[in-house]
């Protein structure tokens, strides 16, 4: 083995071992008894991958390092502790469909190709599965045919301070380049701050509520359907099971037991059908308000503080400076759900916000000079 192939040999053994620390938090953390064993069977499958590369790096000599979790592995860990596994799964997703890439093509890797191949499915059927919701038989084919994952609350937050940053920080330059005073760029960011925040906020707020009351509709209207046609809803729902790969039979049977149970038809039909969690309809309006509001008014903040306490030149310098290490955090967060690493992820953030700013800037001291000429 040279190298070059033992470098990349023991880059797939610190993924899979990485792998194995967030199977085994998601196992330790997930309510769901279910789920919780079957995040524990993917740990086992990722350990027999570490085992097998530690395997061939040993037999050919090759020195193996002692195992640290990469700061995004244990960040991910810590937030499906703190915050909840489903907040992780996309982000986790992601990650695995990198390891099933960087397999690809090679041969004598047994069926560990395949292992993530099927790992990737299982997740996107649980991240489905949180959202809408399958229980009983439905549960064990989880390897099944599958749809598209739901939204990341990740993700938003992520993009909502980078909204506030990269917005107020290209008015702040704006007036900045026409010449305005310290306290008059001063005003102007805190008032595109407040009125950033305040938009975002109504925009969310009318997008959960307008979702809430569509979801109640809808609730509503299947209730009568079960109703007046028991036998109909039986056959979407078996068909719905037979869809993610349930034999006709025993979807049928599922579908009969479940509507036979009056109490949870109507909960999971909603899930089933409608991809609606019946006791959550899409998420509390005023608590998706109040987030944006924060999260568009922290990342705002950052180019705006420095006017508080400088003036001038100074002040303009320094507000860039906190923008470009405000967009390389920002940058480096997105790599939780786009699988990129930390630098590169960072730059490019910092080279478009930059970017961005620079326009603006120049548009503002064009429009100034032409104004004071």
């Amino acid at each position: 083995m040279d190298a070059k192939e033992a470098h990349r040999f023991l880059g797939f053994l610190a993924d899979e071992q990485n792998a194995v620390t967030l199977y085994g938090a998601l196992a330790e953390n997930e309510k769901n008894p279910k789920l919780a064993e079957v995040y524990r069977r993917m740990a086992k499958v990722e350990q027999n991958h570490v085992d097998e590369w530690a395997k061939r790096l040993t037999s050919s000599e090759v020195v193996i390092p002692p195992y640290r979790p990469t700061l995004r592995t244990r960040l991910l860990c810590v937030l499906a502790k703190r915050v909840g596994v489903s907040f992780v799964l996309p982000s986790i997703t992601a990650m695995e469909s990198k390891g099933v890439n960087s397999y690809t093509g090679m041969t004598n890797i047994g069926s560990m190709e395949s292992d993530e191949q099927t790992h990737g499915r299982m997740l996107t059927q649980i991240s489905q599965t949180v959202r809408g919701g399958i229980e009983g038989g439905a549960l064990a084919q989880v390897e099944g045919r599958h749809r598209g994952t739901g939204g990341n609350a990740l993700r938003a937050a992520v993009l909502g301070a980078n909204d506030g940053l990269v917005s107020v920080l290209s008015l702040v330059m704006g007036v900045a380049g026409a010449g305005l005073s310290t306290h008059a760029i001063l005003l102007t960011g805190l008032a595109g701050l407040m009125a950033g925040s305040i938009s975002m906020a109504l925009g969310e707020w009318l997008s959960v509520q307008s979702s809430r009351e569509l979801f109640t509709k809808q609730i509503a209207v299947e209730a009568a359907e079960i109703e007046s046609s028991p036998q109909e809803e039986i056959e979407e729902l078996s068909l719905i099971y037979q869809s993610r790969g349930i034999a006709e039979d025993k979807a049928r049977m599922l579908a009969t037991e479940i509507m036979n149970n009056k109490e949870t038809a109507l909960d999971t039909l909603a899930r089933e059908e409608l991809g609606i969690d019946p006791g959550e309809l899409g998420g509390s309006a005023w608590e998706a308000a109040i987030t944006s509001f924060l999260l568009f008014a922290l990342g705002a903040l950052i180019p705006v503080a420095p006017f508080i306490f400088l003036t001038g030149t100074t002040a303009i310098f320094v507000s860039i400076l906190f923008a470009v290490f405000g967009l390389f955090a920002i940058g480096a967060a997105t790599t939780l759900f786009t699988g990129r690493t930390v630098m590169f992820s960072g730059l490019r953030m910092v080279i478009f916000g930059l970017a961005a700013a620079a326009v603006t800037f120049t548009v503002g001291r064009i429009l100034g000079v032409n104004a004071a000429g």
